[in-house]
């Protein structure tokens, strides 16, 4: 289990008050979510900057000192909590493939029953970039395999293509490892190019918010609103009474290269083989 944080504004912007100083802030989180956390930021070059540490990030003066340097239009960042994978940086998240940037909250169900199985559902273009031992990482190039058979990796994706790759990703690791009466596969996803940035929620919480002031956990933002900001969160962080609201069961929320909302549930995107 791990906590995820997405950020994507017209203006570049700091996010140190979400990452360390906000009643829930990731630091906060990561009392419990101690076993690595990552950042990484979007500037000029379409590639991100990352910075990634084993430790917890609140007792790790790099964690407070890269989350007061960052001012960006897009940062994704995550604290974790080990399930799958040893401590180690190599599968610390995001992990990144050029200009694309992946962080999961969750955990896949009997992982190792199901490794071979799932890599074989990877392209391998992708497969042989997989350097950790995490389902997240697997997740990633599978998620990219799903994404490249629409559209260049290296080009502006659209948001539909992205949520329809996250959604067939969820799905088809469902078919592998859920099983009646047992509890699902968690896969909490976030993934952006930079411009995109698209998220999914199943068997973890999953917020958003505009950063507008307002009853946490009441905010509606309807579809096709076009945001200043969108900020994307395992749990509501609730600084200076921001607004947030919860995102349902097997729901998909996204912003687009304009930030204009998007919604979308998995089951509006028929799994195509």
């Amino acid at each position: 289990m791990c906590r995820l944080f997405g950020f994507r504004s017209a203006v570049p912007a700091a996010v140190h008050p979400s990452l360390v100083t906000q009643k829930n802030s990731l630091v906060i989180q990561s009392r419990e979510h101690k076993d690595g956390w990552g950042i990484a930021a979007y500037g000029a070059d379409p590639t991100p900057r990352v910075a990634h540490g084993v430790g917890a990030a609140h007792s790790d003066p790099d964690f407070h000192r890269v989350s007061s340097l960052v001012s960006s239009h897009t940062v994704v960042a995550h604290v974790r909590l080990a399930s799958v994978g040893a401590v180690e940086m190599r599968n610390s998240h995001p992990f990144l493939h050029g200009r694309w940037s992946f962080v999961h909250n969750g955990t896949l169900r009997d992982f190792p029953q199901h490794q071979k199985a799932l890599e074989a559902l990877i392209h391998p273009e992708f497969r042989v970039n997989i350097q950790g031992t995490t389902d997240s990482e697997r997740c990633l190039y599978l998620f990219l395999t799903r994404l490249s058979a629409r559209t260049a990796l290296d080009a502006p994706a659209r948001v539909d293509d992205v949520a329809r790759a996250l959604a067939e990703t969820m799905q088809l690791v469902a078919e592998l490892t859920d099983k009646p009466g047992q509890p699902r596969s968690a896969m909490n996803f976030l993934a952006t190019d930079g411009e995109v940035m698209v998220a999914t929620r199943r068997h973890r919480t999953l917020f958003i918010s505009d950063g507008r002031r307002g009853a946490c956990g009441k905010t509606l933002l309807p579809t096709g609103t076009r945001l200043d900001q969108l900020v994307i969160a395992s749990e509501a962080l609730c600084g200076d009474q921001t607004g947030w609201e919860e995102i349902p069961e097997e729901g998909i929320v996204g912003v687009d290269g304009q930030l204009v909302l998007h919604r979308w549930s998995v089951q509006d995107f028929a799994l195509s083989r």
